[in-house]
C-alpha cells in the first residue's frame, strides 16, 4: 500500500520531538505492509460516529493516535490527523 500524507498530517508531526517522529514513521509504514493483520487486533479500528465515517486509528504508543481513511481504487492509506490521545478526536 502507498502511503499519503495530509497537510495537517505533517504539520501534526512537526509538534513532536524527534524519537517520536520516528516511532510515527515506522508504525505507519508498518501499518502500509499488514493493514489486514493489524484490523483483526486493538491497534487498528474503525472509528464510530457520522463525522469519522470511513476513518480508522492507529494507536502508536500509549499516548499517540493516527487518524486515516484508505482510499480503495489505488489502495492508498492517507493520513489524516496525528496528535496525542487527548486531543486528537476534538481538533
Amino acid at each position: 500500500m502507498k502511503i499519503g500524507y495530509s497537510e495537517q498530517s505533517i504539520k501534526d508531526l512537526k509538534r513532536f520531538n524527534a524519537v517520536e517522529r520516528i516511532l510515527v514513521a515506522k508504525k505507519i509504514e508498518y501499518l502500509a505492509e499488514n493493514f489486514t493483520l493489524l484490523k483483526q487486533t486493538k491497534k487498528v479500528r474503525e472509528l464510530k460516529g457520522t463525522e469519522f465515517n470511513g476513518q480508522y486509528r492507529l494507536t502508536v504508543a500509549r499516548k499517540i493516535r493516527v487518524i486515516f481513511r484508505i482510499e480503495s481504487e489505488e489502495i492508498i492509506i492517507l493520513i489524516l490527523r496525528i496528535g496525542k490521545r487527548k486531543d486528537i478526536y476534538n481538533e
